[in-house]
């Protein structure tokens, strides 16, 4: 599993996301089959996307001699996501609130497994970054147009964030986080027999 972290607007040192973190810390218990390798950004920011996809590429680069990749890419680690996903060692997408710009190639997801989730109420709110779930539908749509099968699962009640970080630095979860973590694990690739 490679996961990649969502972004800002501004000049932003990569630093781990407080809900991706929350997840793998659910998920990686049951899972000892898999190996979580987080994507840190020298910048995280969707003004400078062309760096983080190259980022992300280099983190698939350094995993691939494991075996077959799943990126799950939250908010701006979406489009990151898709737009690596033509590597050959990646298999599965899974986005989390997913931003999917228009002008991002879908094409690179031919062949893979696409799993988008989203929370009904995620917006933007001061200071906070968001991506409302119309915008994560119709980035599905465009996707499946090229012919590639979406899952597609809306969380009613959920934020954008998964979890948020305390002032301490504790994890705290948002509303619908366990249905959050429910639905990651579902869309993980099956163990290995």
């Amino acid at each position: 599993m490679v996961l990649v972290n969502g972004g800002r607007g501004g000049r932003v040192e990569g630093d781990w996301s407080a809900s991706l973190e929350w997840l793998v810390e659910r998920l990686a218990p049951g899972r000892p089959d898999l190996a979580f390798h987080e994507v840190r950004y020298r910048i995280k920011s969707w003004a400078y996307l062309a760096m983080c996809i190259d980022d992300a590429v280099a983190a698939v680069d350094e995993v691939a001699h494991h075996g077959p990749v799943t990126l799950i890419g939250f908010s701006m680690g979406g489009a990151v996501s898709i737009a690596t996903a033509g590597h050959p060692a990646v298999r599965d997408v899974i986005g989390l609130a997913p931003w999917i710009p228009r002008e991002l190639d879908v094409r690179g997801l031919s062949g893979r497994r696409v799993t988008v989730i989203h929370g009904s109420l995620d917006a933007g709110l001061p200071g906070v970054p968001g991506v409302r779930a119309s915008s994560s539908r119709r980035g599905a749509d465009r996707i499946e147009a090229t012919g590639v099968r979406v899952d597609y699962t809306l969380i009613r009640g959920a934020l954008h964030p998964i979890a948020v970080r305390a002032p301490w630095g504790g994890l705290l979860p948002a509303p619908r986080a366990g249905t959050w973590a429910r639905h990651v694990a579902r869309a993980l690739p099956a163990p290995e027999v």
